[in-house]
């Protein structure tokens, strides 16, 4: 499995703070099934930018091939909304066109429609991160048909899925799931016990609302087209 949305890169953000943190996340990933992470810190494009990030990527690359641990871990970032228009394209997943936007956690701005136009006229392709827990979604979760049908991706939570995060955001996800308004399952993890870095229980759950070869795509196949034109642009970890 690939999990296009993961905090694993130790002292960026508000993930792992020490490389042995980072290690243990990747273990437990790789037991669970998952063979490639992309490392999407917060960004804000100065402190934590392309080149500090590409580093960090490069360094736990090294440490999990000096620990045998099989894991690849590509850069990617997670943009707060606000700042899109500026970061969005240079700071992409693997260097891919996907570009991973995180809403504000408790409406959706008023501008995203223009803002998601100008990024399908520049050739890049959002991805909302988790938006079955933002409050508006949650409240109604077919405002997101709009941005949809327009083009924009939508990724929830694992945790999201299997109730871990609360009933309303478990009845959003599964909303989402069974009306056919997720392209990605992602763990969103910060560490090995804060929405662990697992994706098989999801996958179990939503094997069970929609059927296992619709499940298995969400990991499996429609993360891979992200990697594919990661390569095909000739962006691969050192």
């Amino acid at each position: 499995m690939i999990d296009i949305h993961c905090h694993i890169l130790p002292n960026i953000d508000d993930g792992p703070e020490k490389l042995k943190t980072s290690l243990s996340m990747a273990s437990i990933a790789v037991k669970d099934g998952i063979h490639t992470v992309i490392a999407t810190p917060h960004t804000e494009g100065i402190r934590v930018n392309a080149e500090r990030v590409i580093e960090a990527v490069n360094r736990l690359n090294y440490e999990l091939q000096q620990k045998k641990i099989p894991l690849t871990v590509f850069p990617g970032y997670e943009i707060p909304f606000h700042l899109v228009p500026e970061l969005a394209g240079t700071h992409t997943l693997a260097g891919s066109a996907y570009v991973l936007v995180e809403f504000p956690h408790n409406y959706i701005p008023a501008e995203v429609s223009n803002t998601f136009y100008d990024l399908h006229a520049s050739g890049l392709i959002p991805v909302i991160a988790h938006p079955e827990r933002n409050r508006s979604v949650i409240m109604n979760p077919d405002i997101l048909a709009e941005m949809i049908h327009s083009g924009a991706l939508v990724q929830i939570t694992a945790a999201s899925v299997t109730g871990e995060l609360g009933p309303d955001i478990e009845r959003c996800a599964h909303h989402l799931l069974l009306n056919e308004m997720t392209h990605f399952i992602a763990t969103d993890s910060h560490s090995p016990s804060f929405r662990k870095p697992v994706l098989r229980k999801a996958v179990k759950t939503t094997s069970r609302l929609i059927g296992s070869k619709k499940a298995e795509m969400l990991v499996l196949e429609n993360p891979a087209e992200i990697m594919q034109q990661a390569a095909s642009a000739g962006n691969s970890p050192s």
